[in-house]
């Protein structure tokens, strides 16, 4: 179960990525966050920030036109600010 939902559904690149950047930087480590998404960008552009990150991708779906991702927030977070 996720500590916090953002939903950018309706939203077109960049800003569902934005938007959870900005929700991960306010988190504290280990708690994990759920984006529900619409834009078909996010399918390629949560997952490759998320690699590139010190967050983890705990879970990803689609269902239909709806993307969904469980992201566990790093330890890095608060020192990259």
């Amino acid at each position: 179960m996720a500590d916090r939902t953002l939903d950018v559904s309706g939203l077109q690149c960049p800003m569902p990525l934005l938007k959870t950047k900005l929700e991960l930087n306010t988190m504290a480590p280990g708690e994990q966050l759920e984006v529900v998404a619409t834009d078909p960008g996010s399918a390629r552009d949560i997952p490759a920030f998320i690699a590139l990150s010190a967050h983890q991708l705990v879970e990803s779906a689609v269902d239909g036109s709806q993307y969904r991702f469980v992201i566990r927030c790093g330890d890095s977070v608060r020192q990259s600010r």
